[in-house]
């Protein structure tokens, strides 16, 4: 006997795989306060890497399940911007891992889901259960980077990072928020090396220019922060200076 999911569920995942919706982008990382230079180097908004669109899941039933439970996957739904829409990526996805608790794709949508609503800690766990399944996903290593900075688990986040870079070293999005977390932790010297790698992945990353400034600044090279600024002013007309 076949188990089957609700059509509501059904029709829910097949609207946000349909519906775009214009991007937006919420800091990642808390406030930071042991120093003026900190604190304005921790002042800028963390850029939120864009949520990957997930592909259908794969409609084989989990190895644990019994045979009756051979319903297909629903479809991970594609993550857009409003509240609403994360909360009913969850509740989506909450239904098919009831089926299938060991989908990657699954587990992946759900903790991105929680980590852009700021449910930081909710997220970590579904992170972890989707590396255990795939080791070398470098978007997951990176997402649950983002979830440790913002909890302030500054070690735990560069780590994850690190990891990131091992499996897309091409990953600019991780070179910049391994070197905002390095801020973080006023290791301003290494937040340039990894801002100037993310530069070099993208000349008009105009974020990763503003963050070096401030870094320089933080280190008392005006020259090399003056530079650096006006170089993201002219790349991003509202960056701050």
């Amino acid at each position: 006997m076949r188990t089957t999911i609700p059509a509501f569920l059904i029709c829910g995942a097949t609207l946000l795989l349909t519906t775009q919706c214009a991007r937006t982008t919420e800091p990642e990382n808390p406030t930071y306060t042991q120093s003026d230079a900190a604190r304005r180097a921790v002042a800028m908004e963390a850029a939120t890497p864009d949520l990957d669109t997930i592909g259908a899941a794969a409609t084989a039933p989990d190895a644990s399940l019994s045979a009756a439970a051979t319903a297909p996957v629903p479809a991970a739904p594609d993550l857009n911007v409003t509240p609403a829409d994360y909360r009913t990526a969850i509740h989506t996805a909450d239904a098919g891992l009831k089926l299938h608790p060991r989908n990657f794709d699954l587990l992946l949508t759900r903790a991105k889901a929680q980590t852009k609503l700021g449910n930081y800690a909710e997220a970590l766990p579904d992170y972890t259960a989707a590396l255990r399944l795939k080791s070398d996903d470098a978007n997951a290593y990176r997402g649950r980077g983002m979830a440790y900075a913002a909890l302030q688990q500054y070690s735990a986040a560069i780590s994850d990072y690190s990891k990131a870079l091992k499996y897309n070293p091409n990953d600019k999005e991780a070179f910049f928020n391994r070197g905002k977390t390095r801020m973080q932790t006023l290791n301003f010297k290494a937040a340039i090396s990894d801002f100037t790698q993310a530069i070099a992945l993208d000349s008009t990353y105009a974020a990763a220019y503003e963050a070096r400034g401030t870094s320089y600044s933080s280190l008392n090279q005006p020259t090399e922060a003056r530079a650096d600024l006006e170089k993201a002013a002219t790349l991003a007309p509202h960056a701050r200076r």
